[in-house]
């Protein structure tokens, strides 16, 4: 029989479609294997296999102390005589205020340099990786501390809260990021939720540094807090210089050789089970060939199209949320005590304790999510918020003389604080970090952090205001403000905050996909191995 060259084209096609075929299911295989592992795995035996991802997740966050403690700096400073000295104005009682308008110009110029920065950080960590962003941020910020340190005026300082927030915008995204993909399921919600506690043990050394300066006079009382920025850069630099990249980016970069060497390096090798890496990388180019199926594009248009519009929507407002409950009692304590009546010290020592607790809350919340999950904690943490919120605003409508009520406003932000902690403020981090889809990670997070950011300006406008004795001069009051919004926050919670606790990144990929209600995430079933992922809501 004679065949023609069409026929031996056609069989070469069929031959070629027949092995692609199979080393689709061998991935797919492979891919289960280290899908029903990762999903077995204990917290236990995710701290002996993994100590290296966790210490190289730990280092990266580090970066975030930097940020918090720099914050903290920007509104304590206004609670510190030398440095109001320095910068604000003479009032007619001998004291010295920054007006309201140049407090919300600082802070909010410090929100604006981050918003720039989390723009490249989302445009440059896809391309370059996210160890080289980390590094040219650090090696920013190392630069611009010499502003503010050396700033002779007001001006010059808000010049270098804006350029400081450049590289504080990278600190947001990247390291969230970084930790939601060095890591198995198991360990996901501790890691994200340590960027939080960096961004609390930054306060907490802001607030104890400054409370030390309290006593010095002149200028080093305030150049003594901007010159400790300089402690941080360089170790965290050279540790991310021998730190490994994301294995989830080498993989969307086709480099799977790249991150099989990776995953070897991250986890400690079970000899009884040598394929492990192959199977891990399996697992996640068959995500990755998912969320291409599901949404092709990479773009920040993409995060507003299809199933990604409601990811997107979630991770925003998760974020706005830390700005919307009331948190800017938080941020501004000081202040804040000062303004209710308290002197100096005692406010210092009162916002040293706040952040002390928030330290303790995010420590205790990693116990709260292993057992409660992410929906719960945040609908239950805004509900004891808001009640919170309503008593502090009651205490403001006591008359000034009546100590008493000055100190339980003092006492129920320290409890405030105690929650935020153990709910809201860590939780975010892992809800953000796990709802947005893996191809458009690094840039749904941005656009969440630009929202919180867009908020925190909203609040660095109002909230000196909202304290200041030369403006509303509302102090306590405030609380029926921020206890109004934070009520609207738990409505959005309860009806579109759904459940990611113990899922993969595929199986949430599945569950948006087929729409699921935020409600029923933590009780629908999801079969990725079948020829049509099975969702089902279980009995």
């Amino acid at each position: 029989m004679n065949f023609t060259k069409d026929d031996v084209e056609m069989v070469e096609d069929q031959s070629l479609g027949t092995d692609n075929t199979c080393l689709k299911t061998d991935l797919k295989a492979q891919a289960k294997i280290a899908t029903e592992k990762e999903l077995r795995m204990s917290l236990s035996e995710a701290l002996r296999r993994y100590p290296k991802a966790i210490g190289w997740s730990i280092l990266l966050s580090t970066a975030v102390v930097m940020e918090g403690y720099d914050l903290l700096l920007i509104t304590s400073f206004l609670a510190f005589l030398p440095w109001t000295t320095k910068y604000g104005q003479r009032q007619p009682d001998g004291s010295y205020q920054l007006s309201a308008a140049w407090q919300a110009g600082l802070y909010n110029g410090a929100a604006v340099g981050e918003m720039l920065g989390l723009f490249v950080a989302g445009y440059l960590a896809e391309r370059i990786g996210y160890r080289k962003i980390m590094l040219i941020a650090l090696s920013i910020i190392t630069a611009f501390i010499f502003i503010p340190f050396f700033a002779p005026n007001i001006i010059t300082l808000q010049v270098g809260c804006i350029l400081m927030g450049i590289p504080w915008g990278v600190f947001q995204t990247v390291p969230t990021t970084y930790a939601a993909e060095i890591c198995p399921v198991a360990l996901r919600a501790y890691l994200t939720t340590y960027v939080n506690l960096c961004w609390v043990m930054g306060q907490l050394l802001a607030s104890g540094i400054l409370r030390a300066c309290l006593t010095r006079q002149g200028e080093w009382a305030y150049r003594i807090p901007y010159a400790l920025q300089w402690m941080w850069p360089m170790p965290i630099i050279v540790g991310i210089l021998f730190a490994p990249e994301s294995p989830w980016w080498l993989v969307r970069k086709g480099r799977e050789a790249e991150a099989k060497e990776v995953i070897r390096r991250l986890a400690v090798q079970d000899p009884d089970d040598i394929e492990s890496a192959d199977n891990t990388v399996a697992m996640m180019i068959h995500t990755n060939e998912i969320e291409k199926e599901m949404s092709s594009g990479t773009s920040y248009f993409d995060c507003f199209k299809g199933t990604d519009l409601r990811r997107t929507e979630i991770s925003c407002v998760t974020w706005a949320i830390q700005n919307l409950c009331g948190s800017a009692f938080m941020n501004n304590s000081t202040y804040f005590f000062i303004q209710a009546g308290i002197n100096p010290t005692n406010s210092f020592n009162f916002s040293m304790g706040q952040y002390a607790i928030g330290f303790i809350g995010t420590v205790l919340s990693w116990f709260l999510l292993s057992h409660f999950g992410r929906r719960r904690l945040y609908i239950v943490g805004l509900t004891i918020l808001a009640a919170l919120l309503y008593i502090i605003g009651f205490t403001g409508i006591a008359p000034d003389s009546n100590k008493g009520a000055q100190w339980a406003s003092g006492s129920m932000l320290l409890v405030f604080a105690l929650i935020y902690n153990l709910t809201v403020g860590p939780v975010c981090y892992s809800i953000v970090s796990e709802i947005s889809s893996l191809r458009l990670r690094a840039k749904t997070i941005v656009l969440a952090r630009i929202v919180y950011n867009v908020f925190s300006i909203v609040n660095g406008v109002i909230t000196p205001y909202m304290l200041n004795p030369t403006a509303w001069n509302w102090k306590a009051k405030t609380g029926f403000f921020w206890a109004g919004s934070c009520t609207l926050c738990l409505v959005w919670s309860f009806f579109r905050l759904p459940e990611s606790k113990g899922r993969t990144f595929a199986e949430l990929d599945a569950l948006f996909d087929q729409k699921i209600k935020a409600r029923k995430f933590a009780t629908t079933h999801v079969d990725l191995f079948s020829d049509e992922p099975i969702i089902a809501e279980d009995p």
